[in-house]
């Protein structure tokens, strides 16, 4: 495994280029155009050593051969999909063809990439990559603190935030319930409270934008 260590204040600063990629001269290469625009690469001859390294809790692209001697760049993709891996895939080939990058693509690759590939046309695919998974990341770390803050909440309190989503007043939710309009809103305040939310209306619009379901009411 080698790896650029150039990291500078810019949009990539954040993020990592992963190739994998039994020709170290290529490898070397590429690092070498990628660090120029301070873009941090790791290079890896074979899909083991990538695996023993990855680290899915940070944005991230692969740049990713086809042809190995240990596995191929298609296993590799097949093992990250299993996995529910997010992490966006260019592959290269010199001996690619129209049936190849077919698959690739319709296993979620982003691009395929015939040898040699033009220096500039690289770096454009990489750089909207990176942006793709950087936004991947950034809205799956939403998702996550959502959870963690839903998972906060009793079960009245998510039962509350449910009506709440299905635009129910204080008045109504208290006779849906059985209870008094001050308990429902002292629940909203908790809600509120608990899930560090502006408003009940904004935590309501975070949880339905980022596709998460509350309990059935």
């Amino acid at each position: 495994m080698t790896a650029n260590g150039s990291l500078a204040d810019g949009p990539a600063h954040d993020s990592v280029v992963y190739i994998v990629d039994d020709d170290q001269e290529l490898c070397a290469s590429l690092a070498w155009l990628l660090e120029s625009v301070h873009i941090r690469s790791v290079c890896f001859p074979g899909v083991s050593a990538f695996l023993q390294s990855y680290d899915p809790q940070q944005p991230a692209c692969l740049v990713l051969d086809v042809r190995m001697p240990e596995a191929s760049g298609f296993e590799l993709q097949d093992m990250l999909n299993r996995t529910g891996s997010a992490v966006p895939i260019i592959f290269v080939s010199a001996h690619g063809d129209i049936r190849m990058s077919v698959r690739a693509l319709q296993h979620g690759a982003v691009d395929f990439l015939e040898k040699p590939y033009d220096p500039q046309h690289m770096l454009d695919v990489v750089q909207k990559t990176l942006r793709t998974a950087r936004e991947r990341f950034a809205r799956s770390a939403r998702e996550s603190e959502l959870r963690a803050r839903l998972d906060s909440l009793t079960d009245r309190e998510l039962q509350i935030l449910g009506l709440v989503a299905d635009g129910l007043p204080s008045k109504s939710i208290a006779s849906r319930l059985g209870i008094s309009v001050k308990t429902v809103d002292v629940h909203r305040t908790r809600i509120r409270e608990k899930a560090g939310a502006v408003s009940i209306t904004t935590l309501v619009r975070d949880v339905l934008q980022a596709g998460l379901e509350l309990p059935s009411r």
